[in-house]
């Protein structure tokens, strides 16, 4: 924060910058890389400053009639150092202008430093004194808590966006197990931390998580590096300063490591230093992001050109003669790879100047060579990232490719995108899991004490999907599907149900119609032969309509063959419950008609006269009535519908009628059971009466079949599944029919057909040859 100030004098003393490491007096004729490295480095963050305050003095625009003045410090990449300036500063009030004029103003802005750990220590000290602390490269996220650092602002973004956007482009490749190396500071411990988090929300897991600082022993940098080479993970996130780097560089250049995918940070992926060192090309292919790239007009030439610098009150170069031609050489101090650095640093003390000239003069929005500066609440710049590939020349030489973009303002969906480049990797694009995907039709399975990332791929359970790669869960299909073979979708099941088409559903068809078939050849029979005495003898009127019901038995099976609907289901039953209770009560009155014929030819007896024609019409009648009346109450009650049998088994629906009524059918059935039972019974007790009359015992063995099928009928229908079920109430339906057809019909239509001598009224007084049916 700035107090507002009236200015009577020409010179404003307010700028002070900091370097990161020593500035050196002289350009020397040596070409050491290191050295014009970091004679380069320093001196081109003091040239942007000057270069800048330079600008603003020659405005007729910006701070009018208005001389800006500085100081230099080094701070040697020490943070005691930094901090023993910092307190030189706000005691000395004896300013540099840039017109070489003391100034006797007190301090009003510091521009430094480039390191967050350094950058932290000197605004904990300025902060009471509200003096701004303006860093061009100090990115790290503590700098942003405004309650510790309320007068700190910054140029370059913080690393809380840097971190978050590292771990989304670890992500986007697809790299969920990775290593990570960091400075042991400020700014690689509060990136690191950042980025574990994020990683973490996005299923990246660290195999190995260290930090070093460039000083340590080399012990401990050695151990890292066995580490990293025992380690099953093929990229490795380097959040490391480029001093910190330097050192671990000139470790790893001793081992073969040159397979690794390196992720870098802002601090030294663009760093032409860095890659000059890396002779063994251990960082080819790195990826990771970088301050937008900026051009300064001017910026380079002002660098460049010595000959003012041989000013006598200038110390930057004491012993630069001015005459030195700087065209065509190659090396730290002509290298602008970091002009997006120099450019922080220079729209840091425009953003000053143009506070103060909003203060002095007027209220205009700060524009600085057309990019738009502004701190939001944190004091922080908007962050937005450039992607840089390494890419190697054949003259052993990078590129810094810049293959991406990264804008922390836009919707997270948009924030990362990739221009149309080609990347370089260390293997292409290399795969660095810890586990491999497990593709659809499996689900992860996590082994016990290892992190998330290692896992076992498991195949679904029946009746369970999983359609997407890398699932930790496997779906349950919906009751109507189930799972295919390979466990990746749903499919319909089957529906079952016994069909007219397949062998057993037309076994039963065929054998249901060959039993009406014969009952109609018999009625037929017992119709061109009803004037025989054998017809007449037994019943005819009876018989005929025993005949009749069996076809409608033999039919009705029918009715339990095709897919169930609404009306088969309640027709099946029904049909079933009312065609057998006619036929038992058909038989039940042939039953009583023997045995009462018998009894009444004894004298006195008139039993007959109480069961004649008419009386046998309305006993069959009435007993049918009764299960008519079952089936017209159970139909209105609670009728039998089509369901689906989800239960039975796992792959397969069964299509089925339910009882809807169990006591309704329970009824139907016991009340079939209970006319059978009467009719065993009658006949059992006529069973001695004379034989060639007599067919009671023709309906006992029919009644034995009848009862021994139906008694059979219960396990069997309980335990069979599916459609099988259906076929066993089919089997009993034609058995019972086939076993009355056969044992009271089967042998008149033989002595009709093949013994027409003995179908005399003769034999069937017993007054010829006795003869057995």
């Amino acid at each position: 924060s700035l107090s507002c100030l009236r200015v009577e004098t020409s010179c404003w003393g307010g700028f002070s910058i900091f370097t990161a490491a020593g500035i050196s007096n002289r350009i020397p004729t040596n070409k050491n890389p290191s050295y014009w490295n970091v004679l380069g480095k320093m001196q081109h963050f003091a040239q942007a400053m000057l270069f800048a305050i330079e600008e603003i003095n020659n405005s007729t625009e910006l701070l009018p009639g208005v001389s800006l003045g500085y100081r230099i410090y080094d701070s040697c990449g020490s943070v005691v150092r930094s901090i023993a300036v910092t307190l030189a500063l706000t005691n000395d009030d004896n300013v540099v202008s840039a017109s070489e004029k003391p100034c006797n103003q007190a301090v009003h802005a510091i521009v430094g430093q480039s390191s967050s750990s350094h950058s932290t220590a000197v605004t904990t000290i300025i902060g009471p004194l509200n003096i701004p602390l303006i860093s061009h490269f100090a990115t790290c996220a503590c700098l942003s808590d405004k309650s510790k650092y309320p007068s700190f602002f910054r140029t370059a973004p913080s690393d809380y966006y840097q971190s978050r956007a590292l771990a989304h482009l670890v992500k986007h490749f697809g790299w969920t197990w990775v290593g990570a190396v960091r400075s042991n500071d400020d700014y690689g411990n509060n990136g690191m931390a950042t980025f574990t988090e994020t990683a973490q929300q996005l299923g990246i897991c660290l195999e190995y998580s260290v930090s070093f600082f460039r000083t340590d022993p080399t012990a401990k940098i050695q151990n890292i590096i066995n580490i990293i080479k025992t380690s099953t993970s093929k990229v490795i996130v380097a959040f490391l300063s480029p001093g910190d780097l330097e050192v671990f560089i000139q470790e790893l250049s001793l081992h073969k490591l040159s397979w690794y995918q390196w992720v870098g940070s802002e601090s030294w992926i663009f760093d032409s230093h860095i890659a000059t060192l890396d002779k063994r090309h251990i960082l080819d292919g790195a990826i990771g992001l970088s301050i937008p790239k900026s051009q300064v007009s001017g910026l380079r030439e002002f660098m460049l050109d010595v000959k003012p610098l041989n000013s006598s009150n200038n110390k930057l170069f004491k012993e630069c003669t001015g005459h030195e031609d700087l065209t065509g050489v190659e090396n730290g101090f002509t290298d602008m790879s970091l002009m997006p650095i120099f450019n922080n640093v220079y729209k840091g003390v425009y953003a000053v100047a143009h506070a103060l000239h909003d203060i002095l003069r007027c209220n205009r929005t700060c524009n600085t060579k057309g990019d738009e500066v502004y701190f939001n609440k944190n004091g922080d710049p908007p962050a937005k990232y450039e992607i840089i590939n390494w890419q190697p020349k054949q003259n052993g030489s990078v590129d810094f490719i810049t293959v991406g973009l990264y804008d922390a303002s836009l919707p997270a969906e948009k924030q990362m995108t990739f221009l149309n480049k080609s990347l370089n990797m260390a293997q292409n694009v290399p795969v660095s899991v810890c586990s491999e995907k497990c593709p659809p039709g499996t689900h992860k399975f996590l082994q016990k004490g290892r992190p998330v990332c290692c896992y076992e791929c498991i195949r679904c359970a029946e009746g369970e999907i999983s359609n997407i790669t890398d699932s930790t869960t496997c779906l349950r299909c919906p009751l109507e599907s189930w799972s295919n073979e390979k466990r990746d979708t749903c499919i319909i099941k089957e529906a079952e149900f016994l069909t007219y088409e397949e062998m057993m559903g037309s076994l039963l068809t065929g054998v249901s119609l060959l039993g009406t078939c014969l009952t109609t050849v018999v009625a037929f029979i017992f119709f061109r032969y009803r004037n025989t005495p054998l017809v007449r003898a037994n019943n005819s009127e009876l018989s005929f309509l025993l005949l009749f019901s069996l076809t409608l038995c033999f039919l009705c099976s029918l009715t339990f063959i095709g897919r169930p609907s609404a009306w088969s289901c309640m027709l099946r039953y029904t049909a079933f419950g009312i065609t057998f209770v006619l036929s038992i009560s058909c038989v039940l009155g042939k039953t009583i008609v023997v045995l009462m014929a018998f009894k009444a030819t004894f004298p006195g007896k008139s039993i007959m006269k109480l069961f004649g024609p008419t009386q046998q019409r309305l006993s069959v009648l009435g007993f049918t009535l009764i299960q008519v009346i079952i089936c017209v109450l159970w139909l209105a009650i609670s009728p039998p519908f089509p369901s689906q049998n989800f239960k039975e088994f796992k792959n397969k629906i069964i299509l089925e009628c339910s009882l809807g009524s169990a006591v309704a059918f329970s009824a139907v059935l016991g009340y079939i059971g209970l006319l059978a039972v009467f009719c065993f019974i009658f006949a059992f007790l006529a069973r001695k009466l004379p034989d060639n009359f007599n067919e009671a015992k023709f309906i006992t063995f029919s009644m034995l079949i009848f009862c021994a099928v139906w008694i059979t009928f219960i396990p069997a229908y309980v335990s069979s599944p599916g459609k099988f079920t259906v076929a066993v109430e089919i089997f009993a339906i034609l058995a019972s029919n086939f076993g009355l057809l056969i044992c009271i019909f089967i042998p008149k239509c033989y002595i009709i057909l093949v013994r027409p001598e003995k179908n005399t009224k003769k034999n069937m007084m017993g007054k010829g040859a006795q003869t057995s049916f």
